[in-house]
């Protein structure tokens, strides 16, 4: 199960400044142009996993850091034939702290999806 910030049309994030809203949301829908994985929130991280899910997956095979993960865990899951549902939340920036988002996160994911999809090609996941 997904906990979704895009779902049914809606945006549900409050206090992201509109810059860190669109980095979010443009890489969900670039991960799923890319995979073809049908899921809106491919970057979100509130998810819960079924105990099976996660001992289908070969974790020691992943290899992204920083918000790839999320993209690299929901892929693998898929194309083992797991499905997902997507729930909508609500999102709220935390009050304290430090964002970890990061040019090399960015990049990393850009071509971290790239590289998920020819391992999905060449059947290596």
């Amino acid at each position: 199960m997904i906990g979704s910030r895009y779902v049914d049309g809606r945006v549900t994030v409050s206090n992201w400044p509109m810059s860190r809203l669109l980095v979010s949301y443009f890489g969900s829908w670039y991960a799923r142009t890319i995979t073809r994985m049908p899921v809106r929130d491919a970057t979100g991280g509130f998810n819960c996993w079924r105990r099976e899910v996660l001992l289908g997956l070969r974790l020691d095979r992943v290899r992204s850091n920083g918000y790839a993960f999320q993209i690299e865990l929901k892929f693998r899951a898929w194309c083992k034939g797991f499905t997902f549902t997507e729930v909508p939340i609500l999102f709220t920036e935390r009050d304290s702290g430090d964002s970890k988002m990061s040019k090399k996160i960015v990049r990393e994911a850009v071509w971290r999806v790239w590289w998920l999809k020819s391992q999905q090609i060449f059947r290596r996941l």
